[in-house]
């Protein structure tokens, strides 16, 4: 890498750690950016691995920025500091090294090229007195890990803190349980309950092998469950509401099931499109508010997996922990609200019902089914079974929904709240 590729994957870390403190889906969209793309792939990689490692231990990097910062810096500046800090302390990059590319960066910047000398000033003092990245409460916002605490208790609270540390393994869902045993084997995967591969590996994975003949897709292990949950039999009809990307789709569909998967954003659906067409499966794809589709067909499963604060997804995407509001919780919980009452006159009698959120919070969750079965008395709570799904023991609730947190099963998982409902006949 030439001084001035360094400086260029630098500046593009810059411009995505922006991106992803920005807001909801900062990062995401960052990632599509030109200074991002420009880069060759190791650049590029390098790059945003900077950026997730300084997500990971944001908290604690900030915490040992503002004891040493006299007053508030600009927000570029800071970003600068904490990239050079990842670098140093995160990535092990040599101090030296770590500290003249993050100046070298605030110097090829108009807006921070004055601040050259407080970054280099900044970074070697931090780097002379390292602080500890690791310690859990820091890890989250305080917001968040006080709300943590308050519904988990502190022990729990610190171990889910804990995995937002963790740089996550990549698992997988196979289009054909038979191909389990060997395609562990291939990606020197660990099968987990349920059927998940979980593989260590890493780089990409359009060259793994069977990713070009559609043998498998990338699905977080508990977001495999809510479909596994819902039992469908092959030639029944099935609806995934808020489908995009559409993982849990291609499981309704390689399952057998009729499926219609409907999403609001039209732009969204082209990707579960794109991932039908690669896995080789066919559904019914519809743009529309789930709840006020016009449709008026019902079905015999019908899965929510509704739009929330996504809290449990850190793992993978620590930018929610940054970019989420208290506000957005209660906001959230409206639409969810509105979400499942459209679901529920979806199920034909007799059918069932899986509602599924990927957050922590329980406004999201357990506060949703009370105020559901209040409002749906045709529809009754059909328990989750211990392990059933391949779900991790220790989340099955009394009242047989489950409230998985990311510390439940060795190597982290994305932390969701699932209930599963009967409509009666």
């Amino acid at each position: 890498m030439t001084d001035q590729d360094a400086l260029s994957a630098r500046a593009a870390a810059l411009d995505l750690l922006t991106a992803a403190l920005s807001g909801r889906s900062g990062l995401d969209e960052g990632l599509s950016r030109p200074a991002l793309a420009a880069l060759s792939p190791r650049d590029r990689a390098f790059a945003r691995a900077l950026v997730l490692a300084t997500l990971r231990r944001l908290g604690p990097i900030d915490r040992a920025l503002d004891a040493r910062l006299s007053r508030p810096p600009p927000p570029a500046v800071r970003n600068i500091l904490r990239l050079g800090a990842a670098q140093a302390l995160v990535l092990r990059t040599p101090p030296h090294a770590a500290v003249g590319a993050s100046v070298d960066l605030a110097a090829s910047q108009t807006a921070t090229r004055g601040f050259k000398g407080l970054v280099n000033a900044i970074l070697r003092t931090l780097l002379r007195e390292p602080p500890d990245l690791d310690d859990a409460e820091a890890l989250a916002p305080p917001w968040l890990f006080a709300r943590w605490r308050a519904a988990l208790g502190e022990a729990q609270a610190r171990a889910v803190a804990a995995q937002i540390a963790e740089e996550p393994a990549t698992d997988l869902t196979l289009r054909d349980p038979a191909d389990t045993e060997a395609f562990a084997a291939e990606l020197e995967a660990e099968i987990l309950p349920g059927g998940t591969l979980r593989t260590p590996r890493r780089g990409d994975l359009s060259a793994w092998p069977g990713f070009s003949d559609g043998r498998w897709w990338v699905q977080d292990a508990s977001a495999a469950i809510p479909a596994r949950l819902l039992e469908v039999r092959p030639r029944e009809t099935a609806l995934d509401l808020c489908a995009a990307p559409g993982g849990k789709t291609l499981q309704l569909a390689a399952a057998g099931a009729t499926v219609t998967a409907l999403d609001r954003a039209p732009g969204r659906l082209v990707r579960v499109t794109e991932n039908l067409a690669r896995i080789g499966l066919a559904a019914e794809t519809v743009a529309a508010d789930a709840a006020d589709w016009p449709d008026p067909r019902m079905f015999d499963a019908v899965l929510l997996d509704a739009p929330c604060s996504a809290t449990g997804t850190f793992r993978r995407h620590p930018d929610v922990l940054w970019a989420a509001r208290p506000s957005d919780i209660a906001s959230l919980a409206g639409v969810q609200s509105r979400l499942f009452d459209g679901a529920a006159r979806r199920v034909k009698p007799g059918g069932r019902l899986v509602y599924c959120v990927c957050s922590l919070e329980p406004e999201e969750g357990e506060a949703q089914v009370a105020g559901f079965l209040a409002r749906q008395p045709e529809f009754a709570l059909a328990p989750i079974r211990a392990g059933e799904g391949g779900a991790p023991e220790a989340s099955l609730r009394p009242d047989g929904t489950l409230r998985i947190l990311p510390h439940h099963r060795a190597g982290g998982t994305d932390g969701f709240f699932i209930a599963r409902f009967v409509r009666r006949a």
